[in-house]
């Protein structure tokens, strides 16, 4: 088995990883991503794993497909999630619906439907984050933001919404980095490697926005949160996504 590929699931999949671990971020004003949602889950033995998803209609979110496993519980509206906020909605899950070509040794194809039983009210605190309409290239150099709940540059878990502001580099630095993982039609790379700002360990899942619509998902990169890191690119999979909600 590849050492990368040993190195990435320690990263993505150790117990204990919480979702949104945003390093060189900073708290958000609450409720300023409303489309962010709290995602947890079982993967055996008691073991509970965190990641992020988001909000793409009132009955159906995104995530990554590496965040699929039992018991898939949501919350909606959350700012701190270790309190119980008035704003918040915990709607159960009716399907999880990860892509059928997801490849959990290369992370490829790493997106996943979430389906809820009933459809979230929407407000200030609970939104809904645009995709892309059209084939419009993500160049190095844009400015995009990661938001999360997790670890910190100084290495502790916030219980706070925080984010990040990242910059889309060049192919060529992922496909240095992750020779064996990096697909340029299906993966977006972001992260200035000399910048300590980055998603990071177990974050998996949330969007990453470029001009307030959803072009990535976090999906893998080392350990440490250091840059470049790989995004699920979203325009890849939108035939994917709306066959997949129209058919439920």
């Amino acid at each position: 088995m590849h050492f990368l590929f040993l190195f990435l699931v320690t990263f993505l999949q150790s117990p204990g990883a919480r979702a949104g671990e945003i390093i060189g971020g900073q708290e958000v004003k609450p409720h300023s991503r409303p489309y962010m949602a709290y995602l947890t889950y079982e993967i055996g033995n008691g073991i509970k794993k965190a990641c992020g998803a988001f909000l793409i209609r009132e009955d159906f979110l995104l995530s990554a497909a590496h965040c699929w496993g039992r018991s898939i519980k949501i919350i909606l509206g959350a700012h701190n999630i270790k309190i119980s906020e008035d704003t918040q909605q915990k709607i159960p899950v009716l399907r999880a619906i990860p892509h059928q070509k997801y490849d959990n040794k290369t992370f490829k194809n790493d997106i996943m439907l979430i389906q809820l039983k009933k459809k979230a009210r929407l407000n200030k605190a609970v939104g809904l984050l645009p995709l892309p309409r059209k084939k419009n290239l993500i160049r190095p150099g844009k400015s995009c933001i990661v938001a999360g709940w997790g670890r910190t540059l100084q290495d502790r878990f916030s219980d706070t919404l925080q984010d990040v502001e990242i910059k889309v580099i060049k192919d060529q630095e992922c496909m240095e980095r992750y020779p064996k993982n990096y697909n340029t039609s299906t993966q977006i790379c972001a992260g200035d490697p000399k910048q300590k700002k980055s998603s990071s360990q177990g974050d998996s899942g949330g969007p990453l926005v470029c001009d307030r619509v959803a072009q990535g998902i976090v999906s893998y990169g080392f350990s440490n949160g250091r840059n470049p890191r790989c995004y699920t690119r979203i325009f890849s999979f939108l035939p994917w996504i709306k066959k997949t909600m129209n058919e439920y």
